[in-house]
């Protein structure tokens, strides 16, 4: 009988989210003097260290108030990372926290300003949000918390069961859909 394996290791948090840019200065622009996330690393390289793989390329860092990063790699060709075709526009996305209500909209009327289109503010129940895109095409969101820590603990509580319920849901969809599929 095969030993179970160890616990997992406690991952701590995000270091970093990084995505593929057209232009450093560009996302730069965006990310630093619009949004105010400073640019705090830069890494230069001709080889990538994982594979060794000869690909000249710039690594920015942009760092957010609780140490966590958003990074971009700018691989000199002023190409951006291509939308996914199989998937809407609204489901990749990254969201940012601010810390109220009134900071949510100030950023919005400073995005709009900008010239950036905004989408929101958006009531999701348990945060509100506005949506917009950099540069790159990546699809933001900045988010506020509307409700109590206690409230997002009693979710915690039924979590679980709330995605069984969703996974028992889907195979019904799926079951429906390859039925329709046989009599079409």
């Amino acid at each position: 009988m095969p030993h179970p394996p160890p616990p997992p290791v406690p991952v701590r948090g995000l270091h970093h989210f990084a995505w593929r840019c057209r232009d450093s200065e560009e996302t730069r622009r965006f990310y630093e003097d619009l949004l105010g996330l400073p640019l705090v690393h830069v890494i230069k390289s001709d080889h990538v260290p994982s594979t060794g793989e000869y690909c000249p390329y710039v690594h920015i860092f942009f760092q957010m108030r609780d140490g966590s990063y958003i990074a971009f790699f700018d691989l000199g060709d002023d190409i951006a990372a291509l939308p996914s075709p199989n998937t809407p526009a609204w489901v990749n996305h990254i969201a940012l926290r601010v810390d109220s209500q009134v900071e949510l909209r100030a950023a919005k009327a400073r995005l709009e300003a900008a010239g950036i289109e905004v989408l929101g503010p958006t009531d999701h129940h348990i945060i509100e949000s506005i949506y917009f895109f950099d540069p790159n095409g990546i699809r933001v969101e900045l988010t506020t918390p509307t409700v109590p820590q206690a409230e997002m603990d009693a979710h915690a509580l039924h979590a679980r069961a709330d995605l069984d319920a969703w996974t028992q849901r889907k195979a019904g969809l799926r079951a429906a859909a390859a039925g329709k599929a046989a009599h079409a």
